[in-house]
């Protein structure tokens, strides 16, 4: 059996305010722990006003808190933005708190051209990304020798335990250097359109298990998954969910054109251009959509292209109990994939 995850946007839908969103969010993740889920993730983003969430570490031990057996996770930490020493820091004191219970996730995602700027205005350069990588599991993993540039130095607390590392990637690159360092592998099928991409990502997991160094953070390879999901009881309900994401995902204004994110009414009173219903329309290929059977088929098919270790569902859809009833499909759909 296949471990199911959910990454989770503190999403803010028509209606309501930044607090409840992240309100939910907490009632997310107890009802991911009290269904079974293996991890509830988090992401990372800024200047997008349909989103709560611009700390996942913060966020992080608000959740940890509010759970007990969960794994509470980043997903994931913008790594280009930030010093790998104060990334180690915030993750050990979570662990210290919580141990055996928190993922580090992170990308080399940089945002929007305005977010990077206002994230990095002093900065003159930043780190080459695997200089980064490899500096956060040294610190993480207490394996500073003297060679490196800033040995002698501590990240504390000074713990017994280590969160998981993943990598959040689509390349070949990331792969390699996931494997490098011992941790985990985690496939963004959201971000991304097309045949061609699917097969370079199988590449990229082969790849990865074929190299793959085993480290205090994992013992031997994982790979996970990451789809969007609207998924409901019927096909048509399902159908209704997956045009409020289709507007999303149109992204206008980078991301910033819908203040909320759009109910399914909104989506179906938009204003579509030809262009839009074009990118609507290709953007599906990175979308499942459906009920319970047609996910569980389409989740199937992908865990044996990959061969998955687990599938970390993204089901942005709008409304609060829309979210918790496909929690509760997709908890179904993990036992038998």
């Amino acid at each position: 059996m296949v471990k199911i995850g959910v990454l989770d946007y503190a999403q803010i839908d028509e209606g309501k305010n930044a607090a409840q969103a992240l309100q939910e969010t907490v009632i997310l993740a107890r009802l991911a722990e009290s269904l079974g889920y293996e991890r509830f993730w988090v992401a990372e983003h800024h200047n997008v006003p349909a989103f709560a969430n611009s700390s996942p570490e913060v966020l992080m031990m608000r959740l940890a808190d509010a759970t007990s057996t969960i794994r509470i996770g980043s997903g994931g930490v913008m790594l280009p933005h930030y010093s790998p020493y104060k990334i180690a820091e915030n993750f050990r004191l979570l662990e210290a708190f919580h141990p055996n219970r928190i993922d580090l996730g992170f990308g080399n995602t940089i945002g929007t051209p305005l977010v990077n700027r206002t994230l990095n205005e002093n900065k003159e350069r930043k780190l080459p990304y695997e200089q980064s990588v490899a500096d956060l599991v040294h610190y993480l993993g207490g394996t500073m020798d003297e060679s490196h540039r800033f040995h002698g130095i501590t990240a504390n607390p000074a713990i017994e335990t280590v969160p998981q590392m993943w990598v959040l990637s689509a390349s070949i690159k990331s792969a390699e250097v996931a494997a490098a360092y011992g941790i985990g592998y985690t496939f963004g099928l959201f971000p991304f359109i097309g045949p061609e991409k699917l097969k370079a990502g199988m590449e990229a997991v082969e790849i990865y298990r074929e190299t793959f160094k085993p480290s205090r953070f994992m013992p031997k390879s994982k790979v996970s998954i990451a789809p969007f999901v609207a998924i409901a009881e019927t096909e048509e309900e399902a159908e209704a969910y997956g045009k409020a994401l289709d507007l999303w995902l149109l992204g206008k204004d980078n991301f910033g054109e819908l203040k909320a994110f759009p109910s399914v009414d909104t989506a179906l009173n938009y204003p579509y251009s030809e262009r839009d219903k074009a990118v609507i329309k290709a953007n599906r290929e990175r979308i499942i959509v459906g009920s319970k059977e047609s996910v569980q088929e389409a989740l199937s098919e992908l865990v044996a292209q990959f061969g998955a270790d687990e599938v970390l569902v993204i089901p942005l859809i709008p409304n609060l109990e829309a979210r918790k009833n496909a929690y509760r499909l997709l908890a179904d759909v993990g036992k038998h994939i």
